[in-house]
C-alpha cells in the first residue's frame, strides 16, 4: 500500500498539499484522478476555471517549499507524506489522512499503540491529578499517550507519559510552542516523545487550525479520553472525531455542579464508557489489540469522468451549509459516480464547495 516518494515527488506532493482550496479530501480525489502530485498540478488551473473560478488559483512558488523545507530540516523535524511507509499507521486509516507530517523527536513513537487524554485548560487540581496518573499508568501498559500540549489536562496527561513517551500534536508548526509557558515542556517530548503538526514550521495557530488538530489526535490514537470537559469545550469535538473514525471513547465522570463535568458526564449519557482509572481504558481496548488498516490505498489511482458543465451546475445547485453526503449528490442526479466526484473536486477549487471528511459536501 505504501510507497517510497523521490526528493523531486515530495515536493510537489508538498506543493500540492499547500495549495489554495486543496485540503484533504480534494487532496486525495486529486491524487487518485491524476496518479501523482506533478500532474495534478499541472491540471488545477483548468480545473479551478471549469468549476467557475475567474481568477487563477494560488499555488505556492517553488521558492515557498524550498522554504519550508528548510526550515524543518533547521528543526531536526522530518516530512512524511501520507503514501509512505513511514507514515503513522493509525493516522494513514483515517478518511481521509492528512497529506503531510511534520515531526520532531523520536520517530519511531508514531506507530506504537497510543492513548489520547484530552480535557479542559482550566482544569481542576484534581483532574490534572487523574490525568497524569492516568498516562503514567498506560505509558507502563505499553501504550504511548497523546495530548495537544495545552494547559491543564493536556500537559499533565504529557507529563504522567514523559517516562515511557507521549505525543504532542500541534495546531500551528511543529515549533509552535503554545503556551509559551510549556517551552520546557516542549522541550522534553522533543527529547522523549515526538512532536507532529500538519502545517508548515513558522506559522502560529489559528482557530480553523484545532480542529483539525483534534482530527490528527483522534487519528492517531486506538482510544481518546475526556478527562473535564464544558459543554462547549474543543475536547468534545475531538471525541466525536474519534466516535467517526472507529475508536473508542470513554469520559471521566464528575460532579453535576462542576461545569467542567458537564460534557463528560453528557458523553457518558451518549454512550461513551465510563472511565475511572487505566483499567477502564484497557478494558474498552481489549478488541482492538490490531489497529485495522485501510481496506485500500487511499491514494490509489482511479481516473474518472469529466464533469460536463451541466452536471457541475447541478450538482452546485444541491448544495446547501448543511453537510450532504456524496452518495446522496449521486442519487439525486443520477450521474456516475466518478462523474459527480470530478464535479465536486472543481467546485471545491473554485471556492463553491467544501469537501469534508466522511464524504461529505457543503458549501464553502
Amino acid at each position: 500500500m505504501s510507497r517510497a516518494l523521490s526528493d523531486a515527488e515530495r515536493r510537489a506532493w508538498l506543493r500540492l498539499a499547500r495549495t489554495e482550496n486543496v485540503g484533504p479530501v480534494t487532496f486525495r480525489e486529486l491524487i487518485r484522478r491524476y496518479g501523482d502530485a506533478t500532474e495534478a498540478l499541472i491540471a488545477l488551473p483548468e480545473l479551478a476555471r471549469r468549476g467557475g473560478r475567474a481568477a487563477g488559483i494560488r499555488v505556492p512558488a517553488e521558492a515557498e517549499i524550498d522554504q519550508e523545507l528548510t526550515a524543518g530540516t533547521t528543526l531536526g523535524a522530518r516530512l512524511l507524506a501520507a503514501c509512505e511507509p513511514e507514515f503513522p499507521t493509525a493516522l494513514a486509516a483515517i478518511d481521509p489522512p492528512p497529506p503531510v507530517l511534520w515531526a520532531r523527536g523520536r520517530l519511531e513513537m508514531l506507530d506504537r499503540p497510543a492513548v489520547a487524554i484530552v480535557g479542559a485548560r482550566v482544569a481542576s487540581a484534581a483532574g490534572q491529578r487523574f490525568a497524569r496518573g492516568l498516562a503514567a499508568e498506560l505509558g507502563q501498559a505499553g501504550y504511548a499517550v497523546v495530548s495537544g500540549m495545552a494547559r491543564g489536562i493536556d500537559g499533565a496527561a504529557h507529563e504522567g507519559a514523559l517516562p515511557t513517551g507521549t505525543l504532542a500534536v500541534l495546531a500551528g508548526g511543529v515549533d509552535d510552542i503554545y503556551p509559551p509557558d510549556h517551552a520546557a515542556l516542549y522541550a522534553r517530548i522533543v527529547e522523549a516523545g515526538c512532536v507532529v503538526s500538519e502545517n508548515e514550521p513558522g506559522r502560529t495557530a489559528v482557530a480553523r487550525d484545532f480542529p483539525r488538530r483534534n482530527r490528527i489526535i483522534a487519528g492517531l490514537s486506538r482510544a481518546v479520553v475526556v478527562v473535564e470537559a464544558e459543554l462547549r469545550s474543543g475536547s468534545l469535538i475531538t471525541a466525536r472525531l474519534a466516535a467517526e473514525q472507529g475508536r473508542e471513547v470513554l469520559a471521566v465522570p464528575g460532579s453535576p455542579l462542576d461545569p467542567r463535568a458537564k460534557g463528560t458526564n453528557d458523553l457518558i449519557r451518549q454512550g461513551a464508557a465510563l472511565c475511572e482509572g487505566a483499567e477502564d481504558v484497557l478494558r474498552a481496548l481489549e478488541g482492538l489489540r490490531t489497529m485495522r488498516e485501510p481496506d485500500a490505498d487511499p491514494f490509489q489511482r482511479s481516473g474518472g469522468d469529466e464533469a460536463d458543465d451541466a452536471l457541475r451546475e447541478r450538482v452546485a445547485a444541491l448544495l446547501s451549509p448543511t453537510p450532504v453526503s456524496r452518495d446522496e449528490l449521486v442519487r439525486a442526479t443520477g450521474a456516475p459516480p466518478s462523474a459527480v466526484f470530478a464535479a465536486l473536486v472543481e467546485l471545491s477549487l473554485a471556492g463553491r464547495a467544501e469537501l469534508l471528511p466522511g464524504g461529505m459536501v457543503a458549501t464553502a
